[in-house]
């Protein structure tokens, strides 16, 4: 393929299609990610339980016939779902416990988990199917698209609207962007909210006025382990329909690097993970090109730490504006005070002055050596 070709693929709808359906799960996890941050319990599992869900949707609605004979493919489906996202909120709870209860190390345990789940799920897969690759023997649910309709017949609208297929976005592309606002919603407009970030923050203040840091903390995982399993379920019930062998490929630690990217706020996150989004589609179009693959491959991870770099740069230069600031506030508070205390001696207030001395000398004295301390 051409490089012509190539860049105009790259500037149509279904190249932005192609970075929503990329992006979907970056986002999902991201918000999990930023969940947990903010209240100071940083999930290291996103991975895991990414991992955890995806296996555990595809084999629940591949066996639900098998209990359920008869029912509807929805129900399947949503059994494979509901059972995905459970097992990834058991996850974050056993983390929650380990580390607020039994006081373990949280990194520690959150690479545990991702060991667990990468091992667990090959070691169930091959007991349940005999294939240590895939699920592609099972017949598994998938969950459903949303399609748009009267925009098909538009040929750019209906593209960015409805995919490159027509036949519309996954459910779970447009949960992400209602949970972006939800959550927004939810730290900045909610008590419940403010308190999560409270005890990121400070969790000491927190606990003094009064608020639960640790039912806080158990609450932010699980919920950041069920944001992190939708998106498990959308890798293995919607951009594909069966599960792979560690099938995430580093997704849960490239949404660790959305968040800071994403200065930490829902917004934030959802512009990250869809810069990452577009860089994993931009690799999927030069791939065509005679560019050997290893460097292709290279292009999500080097944009991953082309961002971690330029958010640290970032970081660094907010944290000297602010000191910046203080010493000048600092240096201008010291100057006022000096004044007045300078004011209040020339014009006689004795409470300004040593007793035993003269009001205006003592007060000038230590007027004009609080005006050198300033300096």
């Amino acid at each position: 393929m051409s490089l012509e070709v190539v860049l105009q693929s790259i500037f149509s709808a279904a190249f932005i299609a192609t970075v929503i359906r990329v992006s979907t799960p970056l986002i999902l996890a991201g918000l999990g990610g930023l969940l947990s941050e903010l209240g100071g319990v940083l999930n290291i599992a996103l991975e895991g339980v990414m991992l955890a869900a995806a296996f555990t949707g595809v084999i629940v609605s591949g066996l639900a016939p098998q209990w359920l004979p008869g029912a509807p493919a929805w129900l399947y489906a949503g059994l494979g779902a509901l059972a995905g996202v459970s097992v990834g909120m058991a996850m974050g709870w056993l983390i929650a416990f380990c580390h607020l209860e039994l006081k373990t190390d949280l990194i520690l345990t959150g690479l545990a988990m991702n060991i667990l789940a990468a091992g667990g799920t090959v070691f169930v897969l091959f007991a349940l199917t005999g294939d240590k690759g895939s699920t592609a023997s099972l017949a598994s649910a998938r969950l459903p698209a949303v399609q748009l309709p009267f925009v098909n017949h538009v040929s750019f609208i209906g593209t960015l609207l409805n995919g490159a297929n027509g036949a519309g976005y996954h459910i779970m592309s447009y949960m992400a962007l209602l949970l972006v606002l939800a959550i927004w919603l939810f730290l900045y407009h909610m008590p419940a909210g403010a308190h999560l970030r409270a005890t990121g923050e400070a969790a000491d203040a927190a606990q003094s006025a009064g608020i639960d840091i640790r039912q806080v903390r158990y609450r932010a995982l699980v919920a950041s382990s069920f944001c992190a399993a939708l998106g498990g379920l959308y890798l293995s019930m919607g951009y594909l329909s069966l599960f792979q062998a560690n099938m995430t490929a580093g997704r849960g630690f490239i949404a660790l690097a959305v968040v800071y990217l994403g200065n930490r706020n829902p917004a934030g996150v959802l512009l990250a993970a869809l810069i990452f989004g577009a860089a994993s589609a931009l690799g999927a179009q030069v791939g065509t090109l005679a560019i050997p693959p290893q460097l292709v491959e290279m292009i999500p991870p080097v944009v991953t730490i082309a961002a971690l770099i330029l958010y640290s740069i970032r970081r660094r230069a907010r944290r000297a504006a602010a000191a910046r600031g203080f010493q000048e506030q600092a240096a201008a508070g010291w100057s006022a005070d000096a004044a007045r205390i300078t004011d209040a001696a020339l014009d006689g207030d004795p409470q300004s002055t040593a007793p035993g001395t003269s009001p205006s000398k003592s007060g000038i004295v230590e007027g004009t050596n609080k005006i050198q301390k300033g300096r």
